[in-house]
């Protein structure tokens, strides 16, 4: 059996810390928050990366306030999963040499960039993950899709273009689409990601959506993942409301035992397991995680 890892998607949520039921008062700052929660939890995701670029000098903090074998799992920047971009989110020199057209627009997606520049936004993202990846602390890089991603060869293309800009780490497959794993794609989708050796991310989230994907236990690579997203289903699709009140959800004992043996089935398929729960509103994921290497224990 792999080894299981359990954690949070985030440590520094504003619910969380407000909460004031997971962080003793003492951690007060940036380092002493980490430094705490890798004290309870083995890994964590990297959410602050999905909305700017991280940079090389807060990885290697991050290196030196966790402990040998802890792990970060960090979500690529939201511009390479093809989701519309703030140009104010993009680093000022590259900003500044876009075309003016686009300096003013609200969102920009990445085929609006010239190639070079996109190129240098790769290169950036890439060299800022090296301190974690020579410390042997970085897990997967995580592509979360977008609902308007389908099944089909240029997405199929794009997956694997994206692996060739990070080709010396390892890349996690998350679809918001649930055409990707219907009765038709299912075995193409799982085959194709095995034959690139790319990780698919399980999902437990709210069904009978089209963001739904399937609560199935697979693994395509050596590292398998599970991100539980909550069950909210009045908030999942809902317009205007913050990422914390749709992730807005305890899961129940119950709930938890149904995934326990399925997550001890999916870690003899893998290296290594990360569970990470996504449920970000106050201390709900810490309270699951908690639950949940309980019941793995």
């Amino acid at each position: 059996m792999g080894e299981i890892l359990v954690g949070t998607c985030s440590w520094t949520d504003a619910t969380l810390i407000e909460s004031g039921r997971f962080y003793p008062s003492e951690a007060r700052s940036a380092e002493a928050r980490l430094r705490y929660y890798a004290s309870q939890f083995r890994i964590v995701e990297v959410d602050s990366s999905y909305y700017a670029l991280p940079s090389e000098m807060v990885s290697r903090l991050w290196v030196e306030r966790t402990a040998d074998g802890f792990i970060f799992d960090v979500k690529a920047f939201r511009l390479f999963t093809q989701h519309p971009t703030p140009p104010s989110t993009l680093p000022r020199d590259i900003r500044e040499a876009l075309p003016a057209e686009l300096q003013g627009k609200a969102a920009i997606y990445q085929r609006d960039i010239p190639p070079e520049l996109v190129a240098e936004l790769w290169r950036r993202f890439e060299q800022a993950l090296l301190p974690l990846d020579s410390a042997g602390k970085l897990g997967v890089v995580l592509f979360q899709f977008p609902p308007w991603f389908y099944p089909g060869n240029e997405t199929r293309e794009y997956m694997m273009a994206c692996s060739n800009r990070l080709g010396q780490y390892m890349i996690a497959i998350e679809f918001r689409h649930n055409a990707w794993l219907d009765n038709r794609n299912i075995e193409k989708t799982l085959g194709f990601l095995r034959d690139h050796n790319l990780a698919f991310v399980c999902v437990d989230e709210p069904q009978g959506f089209r963001s739904s994907v399937a609560p199935i236990a697979e693994a395509t690579a050596d590292i398998g993942l599970v991100r539980f997203h909550g069950r909210n289903r009045d908030t999942w699709e809902k317009r205007g409301v913050s990422v914390s009140e749709r992730f807005n959800y305890l899961y129940t004992e119950e709930e938890l035992r149904g995934w326990a043996a399925k997550l001890k089935g999916l870690a003899t398929k893998t290296r290594q397991l990360h569970v990470l729960f996504n449920n970000c509103h106050q201390d709900k994921a810490v309270a699951n995680a908690r639950q949940m290497v309980l019941m793995l224990d």
